[in-house]
């Protein structure tokens, strides 16, 4: 069985004057009872699951790891005079320390109640500002959320059960056991981030590039409340420290690659890609190269995993996002559309001509003429699709008035392009929607241009005829052949 919680590595205390907290690894001399005000943690038992408690005596404490034991209860914030908080505060980060293994549902449940009950009193400590955290406090919280938060995750579903071709949407979503812990923990650190009375400069120390890389890592989570946490938390982290932004920025790309060329499996891209169009609506103009440069190497590559659908909604809001603060990079968009266009996956294709409609309504006259050309020669081959849907999503199209102008601005190039495909589904299609659609805007065409159509429907029935005709030519090859065979024969 595969364990939620993976015991980090505990940094060693050096032996100094005892103001200074830390972690001591199991075996280091410190497996005796330790009594402190308030706190005792006492060795009842060495057959659980090895836990770090921890524990301070008069301003000179030593934080042990021990393998289990029973944890006394800490007063209330409201109990103590505020001269005594700061330290009350200290003590109950280090209670929290105390890992427990949340998949034993009828174990240590004391110890659990006074964790999150422990738990609950720092978030409401925090949340009021009645005190300002202490610098050495906020390093220890950060020490604390640390611990609790940076975990090995548990194998993806399909990893346990070998079914490599399960359908990444078909998963069922992972609920964390610890959630009740780990809520409270992802909350207290939300509440430190956005604080106003956090200073930047002395919080970047300890929420720092490797602590953000970390948070990065933690999305991948199969459980969605905890990906929500990590979005609000990571967003809030971008706005407040000016200093990690670039970093993040660069982190976010290299999770993009992986999952691209890689692995095609995250269960956070829809999460990052939410951040992301935060971000890039906060872009300002004239476009910096680099933001450029990431539309064009991770977002439009993101087109081509198949689990699109798990994210295609924020994907698409972002390259939207891009269109509309820099329109020349409509032409860009719309030839990666094209480049990634699925050949074979229909459910995949609705998706791609939705979002093109949206770009489209973004694009101007003068982008939409240096890519119309292979843009219509691709829809005339989703008019013609034998699945309804995409063909009915093509047809669409044409119920949009900007996309409509655009048309009939270029109606010369484009009706030659797609009048053969209209003409197909008005003889042929199986499905009596597409039909009905097709001869609408076969209609609006003839209305838009009578003169334009009629040309083309002469080229389209001398084309046909060409087609009889040849076809016709080597019917007469072939029966002349089966005559000589039989003469020689």
């Amino acid at each position: 069985m595969f364990h939620k919680f993976k015991k980090l590595g505990h940094r060693k205390l050096a032996k100094s004057d005892g103001t200074d907290f830390g972690y001591v690894p199991p075996g280091s001399g410190n497996s005796g009872p330790v009594s402190t005000f308030n706190v005792v943690v006492n060795h009842a038992s060495r057959g659980a699951a090895p836990a770090p408690a921890v524990a301070n005596s008069g301003g000179a404490g030593i934080a042990t790891a021990v393998p289990s034991g029973t944890i006394e209860t800490l007063p209330s914030f409201r109990d103590v005079p505020v001269t005594e908080r700061q330290s009350l505060f200290l003590r109950k980060l280090q209670i929290c320390c105390f890992q427990i293994d949340m998949s034993e549902t009828l174990k240590m449940v004391r110890e659990k109640e006074i964790k999150r009950q422990s738990l609950s009193e720092l978030v409401d400590f925090l949340q009021s500002g009645s005190v300002k955290i202490t610098e050495s406090n906020q390093e220890e919280m950060i020490k604390m959320i640390s611990v609790n938060i940076f975990r090995c995750l548990p194998p993806a579903s399909h990893e346990n059960t070998g079914a490599e071709n399960v359908e990444p949407e078909e998963e069922e979503p992972y609920l964390d056991p610890a959630w009740p812990h780990l809520q409270l923990v992802y909350e207290l650190l939300l509440r430190y981030v956005v604080s106003s009375d956090t200073d930047t400069k002395v919080a970047k120390r300890y929420i720092d590039h490797l602590f953000v890389l970390r948070l990065l890592d933690l999305f991948d989570s199969e459980d969605p409340r905890e990906r929500e946490y990590l979005k609000t938390i990571l967003h809030r982290i971008y706005g407040k420290f000016m200093v990690h932004r670039p970093f993040i920025r660069k982190a976010i790309n290299n999770i993009f690659y992986r999952f691209i060329y890689e692995t095609e499996r995250h269960s956070g891209i829809g999460e990052l890609l939410e951040i992301l169009g935060s971000i890039i609506n906060g872009f300002a103009l004239p476009m910096k190269e680099e933001h450029k440069l990431f539309l064009v190497r991770a977002l439009i590559p993101l087109h081509k995993p198949k689990p699109i659908a798990l994210y295609h909604q924020q994907l698409s809001y972002c390259i939207i996002q891009f269109v509309e603060k820099d329109y020349k990079l409509a032409d860009t968009v719309i030839r990666g559309l094209l480049k990634y266009w699925p050949v074979t996956n229909c459910q995949k294709e609705v998706l791609f001509l939705g979002e093109l409609e949206e770009v489209l309504e973004a694009t101007q006259a003068a982008e939409f003429q240096r890519c119309m050309v292979p843009l219509f020669r691709q829809i005339a081959r989703c008019l013609n699709s034998s699945h309804f849907q995409v063909a009915e999503r093509a047809l669409f199209l044409w119920n949009n008035d900007h996309i409509v102008s655009l048309i009939a601005q270029n109606r010369g190039v484009i009706l030659p392009i797609i009048f053969e495909a209209l003409e197909k589904n008005v003889w042929s299609h199986w499905n009596q929607a597409v039909h009905g659609l097709t001869v609408n805007v076969r209609k609006m065409f003839s209305e838009m241009d009578l003169e334009l159509f009629e040309e083309c429907q002469r080229q389209y029935a001398e084309k046909e005829a060409g087609k009889t005709e040849l076809e016709e030519r080597r019917e007469l090859t072939w029966r002349r052949l089966a005559a000589a065979a039989g003469q020689g024969g």
